[in-house]
């Protein structure tokens, strides 16, 4: 199942809905247990410029990717695919996004948004 993630500037990106909810604000906008027209719609306005939503979208699918990486396993480093220009906004929207994107938890080795961003 997709969900269509739609940035302030009026760019759509589709992503799977599990990749979504990898961040806990978009998991309860999402969520079937709500009434929120996001979850009817399966859709979700963010209010970012589509560069950001795009790095949002990218860094939950590496999230959702490397989580369950084992310990030995060889994650890449995400901080080359964020602009430095970008950082500080990215910053900001991944700490609205529920915090989710900062840290995550995989194979017992935990990414960290410093690490990756």
């Amino acid at each position: 199942q997709w969900v269509r993630l739609t940035s302030a500037d009026g760019y759509d990106y589709l992503v799977r809905k599990k990749v979504a909810l990898c961040s806990g604000t978009l998991r309860n906008m999402l969520s079937s247990e709500s009434d929120f027209s996001e979850a009817l719609s399966n859709t979700a306005p963010m209010n970012e410029r589509a560069v950001i939503v795009e790095k949002l979208c990218e860094y939950l699918i590496y999230k959702s990717v490397y989580e369950h990486a084992k310990k030995n396993e060889e994650i890449p480093d995400f901080q080359e695919r964020v602009y430095p220009e970008i950082s500080l906004e990215l910053l900001v929207a991944a700490d609205y996004y529920d915090g989710t994107l900062l840290r995550c938890s995989g194979g017992g080795r935990e990414l960290t948004y410093s690490e990756t961003a």
